[in-house]
């Protein structure tokens, strides 16, 4: 059972580039490639392809386990991944915009906890029970100028299938998320940024940072 997909991408989940060119490369990837099960033969799976499959057996165990496990177990168990999934600087600096290059370090530090501490929550709770869903990784791994382009569908008994777009770079610590296409083409990151738009523009980053904060109490509250 998913409440909100769309709110559930995070992370969360962002080009250096800028938010300019990654939204000008929305239509470049196409219509959502179908997501089919690897080969028999033994392959050496795409390290992208297989770093998304990480991530969505552990979000299919806490969905399995929502009955037992609250909202707050439940962020527990998918942290480790989502960390290892998501490149939460890059989204968040991405996410900010022009306003990122003003900030003070702490400023920065703390959007950014705070951007990564609603991504998990928004999973944590989204995600909140199972009934037959299943996520499947197209192992066919497309290549856009250095970034990784992998393709995934959420499918569900009686339900169409729900395309994923993960868009991912190289990092120090392996390939990660920078943003998320809900149907192929709606990023996580344009949407974000425009969310965030009118509390920066008001309050700067500190009023960000606490409606962020504020905003996954509520989503972590007890009885969610």
């Amino acid at each position: 059972m998913i409440k909100s997909p769309l709110s559930a991408c995070l992370t969360a989940l962002a080009l250096a580039a800028g938010v300019s060119g990654l939204s000008a490369a929305v239509p470049a990837l196409g219509a959502p490639a179908t997501a089919t099960p690897p080969a028999a033969e033994s392959v050496v799976p795409d390290p992208g392809a297989k770093q998304i499959g990480a991530f969505y057996a552990v979000l299919l165990d806490s969905m399995k386990h929502a009955k037992t496990v609250d909202v707050n177990g439940r962020y527990k168990m998918l942290a480790p991944v989502v960390d290892a999934t998501f490149d939460f600087s890059t989204m968040t600096k991405m996410t900010v915009g022009p306003d990122w290059d003003t900030m003070s370090d702490a400023d920065r530090k703390a959007l950014t906890a705070a951007f990564r501490r609603m991504t998990i929550a928004n999973y944590a709770s989204n995600f909140d029970g199972y009934s037959g869903e299943n996520f499947v990784v197209d192992p066919k791994v497309q290549e856009r100028a250095g970034d990784k382009i992998v393709s995934s569908q959420m499918t569900a008994p009686g339900k169409a299938p729900i395309p994923f777009v993960y868009r991912m770079t190289k990092t120090p610590l392996g390939w990660k998320v920078i943003d998320v296409f809900l149907n192929g083409y709606v990023s996580e990151v344009a949407t974000r940024r425009a969310d965030f738009a009118s509390t920066l523009k008001a309050g700067g980053a500190s009023a960000l940072t606490a409606k962020l904060n504020a905003l996954t109490d509520k989503t972590l509250a007890p009885g969610n």
